[in-house]
C-alpha cells in the first residue's frame, strides 16, 4: 500500500468534512471553551495556520484537541485528525529532514511519522507539558530516528559480515553519535539555538520549518538564527585572528563554523 503523504492530508481533511465529522466538533466544542469561538473546523484550522494567535491562546486549543483526542468517545477520533491537521506544517518539516537524510523510504517515513505522532498526542500528560506543539513533534521525530538506530544497531550484530559493507560509509547510529557530540558543543556556544542551527546547517532545513517545529514564528526562527550565527561568527573570529567587534558573517562562514566544530 502506498502512503502518499498528500494523499494522507487530503484523507484527513476529507474525513474531517463529512456530516458525522461536523456533529463530533459540535460534540468537541461544546465541551471545549477555547474551541467555541471557531464554527467550524475549517475556521479552527485557518485560526491554528494562518491567525494572530498568540502562545497561550494556540496552545489552549492544542490542549482541548489533546484531551479530546485521548477520549474513548467517537469524538476522540475526530480530535486526533484535527490535531495531526493542525501541526502538518511541523509534520511535513521532519518528513523533508527524514528524506533528505535517507533513513527509509518515503511511504515508511510517512507511516511511521504518522503512527509516532499519533502515538505521542495520545500519550501526552498535558499537566507536564508547556509547548505542546512542540513536544509533540520533537517527540514524534525523535521516536522515527531511534528506531532507525535500533535496526541499524541489530544489522551490525550480525556475525556475517560483509567486507562492502565494513569499508562503508559511517552508520546511521554513527552519525547519530557525531552529531550529539556536535549539538553539545554548541550548545555550550549558543544554548537553546544548537538545535536549529543543526536542522539548517547540517539538515538543509529552512528556518519556517525549523520555526513550525519549535513553534515559533518564520520570522521569530530567522532572527534567531541570525543572532546565533553571528555568536558563532564571533567565536571563531578569535581563532581566525579577526577583530573581535566585528559582526559581519555570510552563510558560507557560518556553515564553516559548524564544520570546524564537527572537525573538531
Amino acid at each position: 500500500m502506498s502512503f502518499s503523504w498528500s494523499a494522507i492530508r487530503e484523507d484527513l481533511a476529507r474525513s474531517s468534512a463529512t456530516l458525522q465529522s461536523r456533529c463530533d466538533y459540535r460534540a468537541v466544542r461544546s465541551a471545549e471553551p477555547a474551541l467555541r469561538p471557531y464554527a467550524d473546523i475549517v475556521a479552527l484550522l485557518g485560526a491554528l495556520h494562518h491567525g494572530h494567535l498568540d502562545f497561550d491562546g494556540r496552545n489552549a486549543i492544542l490542549a482541548a484537541l489533546v484531551r479530546r483526542s485521548q477520549g474513548r468517545d467517537r469524538p476522540a477520533g475526530l480530535a486526533l485528525h484535527v490535531m495531526l491537521l493542525s501541526l502538518w506544517p511541523g509534520l511535513d518539516a521532519i518528513r523533508n529532514r527524514c528524506l533528505r537524510r535517507r533513513i527509509g523510504s518515503p511511504d515508511d517515513i510517512a507511516s511511521d511519522l504518522l503512527a509516532r505522532a499519533t502515538e505521542t498526542i495520545r500519550k501526552l500528560d498535558l499537566s507536564r507539558v508547556n509547548q505542546i506543539a512542540a513536544t509533540v513533534l520533537r517527540n514524534a521525530e525523535r521516536d522515527v530516528l531511534r528506531a532507525v538506530i535500533r535496526d541499524d544497531a541489530r544489522q551490525q550484530s550480525c556475525a556475517d559480515l560483509d567486507p562492502d559493507w565494513i569499508a562503508a560509509a559511517p552508520s546511521w547510529a554513527e552519525r547519530q553519535r557525531l552529531r550529539g557530540a556536535l549539538r553539545r558543543d554548541l550548545v555550550a556556544l549558543i544554548g537553546r539555538d544548537a538545535d536549529l542551527v543543526l536542522g539548517v546547517v547540517l539538515d538543509g532545513a529552512s528556518q519556517v520549518e525549523m520555526g513550525a517545529v519549535m513553534a515559533v514564528t518564520g520570522s521569530a526562527a530567522r532572527k534567531r538564527y541570525q543572532r546565533a550565527m553571528a555568536s558563532l561568527a564571533l567565536h571563531y573570529a578569535s581563532f581566525a585572528g579577526r577583530p573581535q567587534g566585528s559582526t559581519t558573517f555570510t552563510p558560507m562562514a557560518a556553515k564553516g563554523a559548524v564544520s570546524r566544530l564537527a572537525t573538531g
